[in-house]
């Protein structure tokens, strides 16, 4: 085997893991890596994650994967093991782990039943979880597959050298976090969006998802747009009062609906009144005091 550097490109997020990784020359099958772990499957699905909603990449780096994957529409998991794949693009999947079934619970929720099911994260697969890049040419809509029909079609194309996180910092002009993954950049401080962003004022906004609405909000005085966002993880709506009572009326978890993105940098030493006179400019632009959730 030959190391190269290779990109993983996705659509899913904004954010582009890139890393060195091990391109595999021969055809390798992942349920003959999985055999080699000395891991047995028996009546298994392999679960094909793509999310409409919510992204199941962004949950996988937040730690989260694992509690997305349980929360069910229909009875999907009546298995014993759960395999589980996140699309990255194209035929492009991430390995993200075997689960095992331990039961399943069910709500009714207004008109709908959703399951809720129990499972616990085989061990001994560390070397491939989120770091397996898998070839599955799926053309086909289902999402929920018996594992025995199409193992056979699941081929590692790559094993990457680290387990695939948020990924570098993409540039100011790429930024375009959810709120989810921008709470995870945040709370862990990743060191190329904090260095970047730490470095700079400038004008930002803050796009309402579920309504359309935008808020341009501003960081200067030498604090930089990192500090100014960080104020957003701790409370949801960083002192601002059009998103305070929007959180008061809808709940603090309404702020998963945001999506943060930058607009202009500034230099850090910046005159206060320039910055705020280019917040002014983004405002009038797009017309966030008639429309959106900027009162002044």
């Amino acid at each position: 085997m030959k190391t190269h550097n290779l990109a993983v490109h996705r659509t899913a997020c904004t954010s582009r893991p890139v890393t060195a990784g091990v391109r595999l020359k021969k055809m390798l099958k992942l349920i003959d890596l999985i055999k080699l772990s000395g891991i047995t499957l028996g009546h298994y699905k392999i679960h094909c994650a793509t999310g409409i909603k919510t992204s199941p990449l962004e949950a996988f780096f937040e730690g989260k994967f694992k509690e997305w994957q349980e929360s069910q529409n229909q009875p999907n998991f009546q298995c014993e093991e759960i395999l589980a794949l996140i699309h990255l693009n194209k035929d492009r999947w991430l390995f993200a782990g075997i689960y095992k079934v331990l039961g399943v619970k069910k709500r009714k929720e207004g008109k709908r039943t959703r399951y809720y099911y129990s499972t616990e994260e085989i061990t001994g697969l560390e070397h491939l979880t989120g770091r397996g890049i898998i070839r599955f040419e799926k053309n086909f809509r289902a999402s929920y597959l018996v594992g025995k029909k199409h193992s056979e079609n699941l081929v590692v194309s790559e094993i990457r050298d680290q387990r695939m996180s948020v990924g570098e910092f993409p540039g100011y002009n790429s930024v375009r976090l959810s709120y989810r993954l921008f709470s995870t950049i945040i709370r862990e401080e990743i060191p190329s969006w904090k260095s970047a962003l730490c470095n700079v004022a400038g004008v930002y906004v803050i796009t309402d998802v579920k309504s359309g609405q935008l808020y341009v909000g501003s960081a200067y005085g030498g604090d930089g747009i990192w500090h100014r966002w960080v104020r957003y993880v701790k409370d949801g709506h960083g002192g601002n009062k059009q998103i305070k009572i929007l959180l008061r009326n809808k709940g603090i978890e309404y702020s998963s609906n945001f999506q943060f993105s930058v607009l202009e940098v500034c230099d850090l030493n910046a005159n206060n009144d320039y910055v705020i006179s280019r917040e002014s400019h983004w405002k009038n632009v797009l017309m966030t005091r008639e429309f959106g959730l900027n009162k002044n």
